[in-house]
């Protein structure tokens, strides 16, 4: 028997972009009960409704992926909401999984807990040495607080909970939406667009095409693939049971400015960039020390990154086309 074939796994956020992932790799690893709690019956804010949640379903793991979460635009215009949902779900959820005895509550945090200066590659000690980058800040900070919670619930109560810290994901299924997207979807659809001579650029024809991208382009990121990203989550959720959180990542980092001449090249576009600095950069640098996961439970990631955009684009293109 695997080690999911008897649990009742609840995972929240379920039915997004990772949750989807992490919902089908359960079921190949037969477990018989998983349950998905939809906004439309579950509003996670609510105390009333998490109470009914864990009544109804009794669950043995929480996979805490639920979250408010944005781009750089998003995050400036909302960090009140990003600030307050975030907390309340996961600082609730937290504390009726301890009243209800679950054995296990996976939290699934951010990367932009982070300082907003930490030495590359980032390392899990290094998450109390500043303040987060300031455009993501109340998001990064409501989850954070989530790790302070779970660490002194397993003082106090010997609940058993950990706290993982995955990069950007990306991979077929993002979310493409212009107002909510993060860099590789955005810069996909508007690479696209542009070919088509649609809203980007104005233009027919590709050659005079132009995409404006913001900041310089000159911050690093680290990207995930969310096959990769799920198989991580399930590796730890199976052997990994301390309180000291843990990075998921891939272990290289790539300039925004690079990022987007390649995913021009993949897409076929063939204009012209020009970057509005005007607009933040957001974190300087972004990558992580993964040795942790791979010492605690031996996750390393698998998908080659050119070939993940790829496979994310030719997604993309088939949702235009169907």
């Amino acid at each position: 028997m695997s080690f999911f074939e008897d649990k009742r796994i609840v995972v929240t956020g379920g039915a997004g972009f990772l949750g989807r992932v992490i919902v089908n790799k359960l079921k190949e690893r037969g477990c018989r009960y998983v349950f998905v709690p939809l906004i439309e019956e579950y509003d996670l804010r609510d105390r009333v409704t998490i109470e009914k949640l864990y009544k109804e379903t009794k669950p043995d793991i929480v996979i805490h992926l639920a979250a408010v979460v944005g781009g750089i635009g998003a995050n400036r215009a909302n960090p009140g909401r990003f600030f307050f949902d975030n907390a309340i779900m996961g600082i609730q959820l937290i504390e009726y999984a301890r009243q209800f005895k679950v054995d296990k509550f996976v939290c699934v945090g951010t990367i932009c807990a982070y300082p907003k200066i930490t030495p590359v590659p980032f390392k899990e000690d290094n998450l109390w040495d500043g303040y987060p980058e300031e455009t993501n800040a109340p998001y990064g900070l409501a989850k954070k607080m989530l790790l302070v919670q779970l660490q002194a619930y397993k003082q106090q109560y010997g609940f058993n909970g950990i706290y993982l810290l995955p990069v950007n994901l990306f991979g077929p299924g993002d979310n493409f939406d212009p107002q909510q997207s993060h860099v590789i979807p955005a810069q996909i659809r508007k690479f696209i667009e542009a070919d088509a001579g649609g809203t980007v650029s104005g233009s027919l024809d590709n050659q005079s095409s132009v995409v404006t991208l913001w900041g310089d382009g000159s911050p690093t990121r680290e990207f995930l693939y969310v096959e990769d990203a799920a198989e991580g989550i399930l590796l730890a959720t199976e052997k990994y049971n301390k309180t000291d959180p843990v990075n998921l990542g891939a272990g290289f980092e790539i300039k925004i400015r690079d990022l987007a001449e390649l995913i021009a090249e993949l897409t076929g576009f063939k204009g012209r960039i020009e970057w509005d600095t005007s607009q933040p950069n957001g974190q300087p640098r972004r990558m992580l020390d993964t040795s942790r996961a791979y010492e605690e439970f031996g996750f390393r990631s698998a998908m080659n990154f050119e070939e993940g955009l790829k496979r994310t684009i030719d997604w993309y293109r088939s949702t235009l086309n169907g």
